[in-house]
């Protein structure tokens, strides 16, 4: 049985314009085990003058395990989403994100297949696809670094094509990174849909949808960027709790949620049920 702890994914600071660290600082204050960053290339004016969260991969990794030991918390993956459809960008901003999780210490690198190249067809995406998790999963194996395949775009909207990506490459480092909005957004039943993965699972993004998002977006809609407070929406999290503590390995439940207030509730909501 999977022990489960709760963490925040870091999209609940970016309209503070603060610093990364700021977050993290934030994050351990409102009580949360783990934080889960989001990584990018290069260099952007908004996270150098420290205005925004986001961690380049061009930054010492060991800038994050810092902030994270001076604040008493753990990393449970990065968010690290490239479109897989599209090899020039996905391959080498997957391999760097994975050495990068394994200097600073984070076990899981979320991800998903992106929107796709407008000419290509289906067949050739899922080509294109196992080329980059072949290419990531080769990075990733020898360091036991995950890579959190996530219910997000046209293909992964449903069951089934979920596990077609998964199956595309047999890896031990491919997962699945379970988000409870999307899978609800895309018309299906998140909880079946759990539980179906659950021998796979190796990350959980907690994302709760509101009643008017509901009734506006779904079955229309792949997913969406944040949720609402964990507490306030749709999502069952009693279920999702009992299910997520089947699961073979220790699973974090990381927030994702739009605010620091609605991040205050969330943890409050879930402590409640844990």
């Amino acid at each position: 049985m999977g022990n489960l702890r709760l963490g925040i994914n870091m999209e609940f600071v970016r309209h503070e314009d603060k610093s990364f660290e700021w977050g993290v600082t934030k994050a351990a204050q409102l009580g949360y085990d783990f934080v889960e960053p989001m990584l990018h290339w290069g260099r952007e004016l908004l996270s150098e003058a420290g205005y925004f969260h986001s961690v380049s991969m061009l930054d010492d990794p060991l800038r994050v395990k810092r902030a994270c030991e001076q604040s008493r918390i753990r990393l449970s993956g990065f968010s690290a989403h490239t479109p897989l459809c599209k090899p020039e960008i996905s391959v080498e901003y997957l391999k760097q994100a994975i050495r990068f999780a394994a200097e600073c210490g984070a076990p899981v690198v979320n991800t998903d297949e992106g929107p796709k190249p407008v000419w290509t067809t289906e067949a050739e995406d899922h080509v294109l696809m196992r080329y980059t998790l072949m290419e990531a999963s080769k990075v990733a194996e020898p360091r036991r670094i995950f890579i959190g395949l996530e219910p997000h775009q046209q293909y992964s909207k449903h069951p089934e094509g979920l596990d077609r990506i998964h199956a595309l490459v047999k890896s031990s480092a491919l997962g699945i990174n379970f988000d409870t909005g999307n899978s609800y957004l895309c018309g299906h039943d998140p909880y079946q849909w759990l539980e179906r993965v659950l021998d796979r699972l190796v990350h959980v993004h907690a994302k709760d949808i509101s009643v008017q998002q509901s009734s506006s977006q779904r079955g229309k809609t792949t997913g969406t960027p944040v949720g609402c407070a964990c507490g306030d929406g749709v999502i069952e999290w009693a279920r999702v709790i009992q299910l997520c503590q089947k699961a073979p390995r220790d699973i974090v439940l990381s927030v994702e949620c739009g605010t620091c207030e609605q991040a205050e509730r969330s943890i409050r909501h879930l402590k409640k049920l844990l």
